[in-house]
């Protein structure tokens, strides 16, 4: 009867082992699925190349794993603050702008006022918010075009400040920096801009140190960037560090934009 019993116990301890090792297989299979689009056809499985029979996007090769990971890092919604003043470079903010909302973070736009601004004597933008009314948010934004009033301005500064401890991340996009700069968040760190105004940026903040041939600099709680193009690349990298690698190349796929380089950035140990 004892060897029944044990028998039966060891059968059906095998038949555990197998169930989860068969999952485990699955789980890591490789498939096909379509890029990325926030549509329900993210979750169907494919299993050929090509593309996807909904939204035409081309299939790529993905274990189930990290399918699911993907999607969940999806989900996780995070929101970024995008300060724009007039005179803000389109691709400076528009560049970072199409990165993260891929990616699923929340944008919403702030200005001085709650007024129309204009974007290289071009593009009008109305934004979301003055910074009497913006709601906190993860991640907070600043851009080049027309730094230098704008930057110096007391209320904004006074604003930013107060948002410290509420904020996640800092993020700049070349002459954005000095927003960051000027505020007191780059002092003691290493930073970035636009080339053409690295020596202003270093005179401007004698303690903080200023490089020039690097695409982003990244110390932890501040991220600044090179210029214009380079915004994307610090974008990419902010994605990959919230949600992980596997996300910020979908990204970098559905824009297109195989220029990314992860390594082509700095991040500085210890901050």
């Amino acid at each position: 009867m004892r060897k029944k019993i044990t028998f039966c116990i060891v059968f059906i301890l095998l038949c555990v082992s197998l169930v989860k090792a068969q999952g485990a297989a699955v789980k890591d299979s490789m498939a096909y699925f379509c890029g990325f689009c926030d549509a329900s056809c993210d979750t169907i499985v494919f299993h050929q190349p090509g593309t996807c029979l909904y939204c035409g996007m081309k299939l790529i090769r993905q274990s189930l794993a990290q399918r699911n990971s993907l999607i969940k890092n999806y989900n996780n919604k995070m929101t970024i603050c995008f300060y724009l003043q007039d005179g803000v470079e389109v691709l400076d903010f528009a560049g970072p702008m199409e990165v993260f909302a891929y990616a699923g973070f929340e944008v919403f736009t702030v200005s001085r006022k709650k007024e129309p601004i204009i974007s290289q004597g071009i593009l009008k933008v109305l934004p979301d918010y003055s910074i009497e009314d913006a709601p906190p948010a993860d991640i907070l934004a600043f851009f080049g075009g027309n730094t230098g009033n704008p930057s110096k301005d007391s209320a904004v500064l006074n604003w930013i400040r107060g948002r410290q401890h509420s904020t996640a991340y800092f993020f700049s996009v070349c002459t954005g920096a000095f927003f960051l700069g000027r505020a007191g968040l780059l002092d003691n760190l290493t930073a970035t801009t636009f080339h053409s105004s690295i020596e202003s940026l270093q005179k401007a903040l004698p303690s903080t140190k200023v490089l020039s041939n690097v695409r982003f600099v990244d110390n932890g709680k501040v991220i600044t960037t090179a210029g214009i193009s380079a915004g994307i690349d610090g974008a990419l990298h902010l994605v990959a560090k919230l949600k992980g690698e596997e996300m910020a190349r979908e990204v970098a796929t559905y824009m297109e934009y195989d220029k990314w380089v992860p390594q082509q950035g700095l991040v500085v140990k210890g901050q």
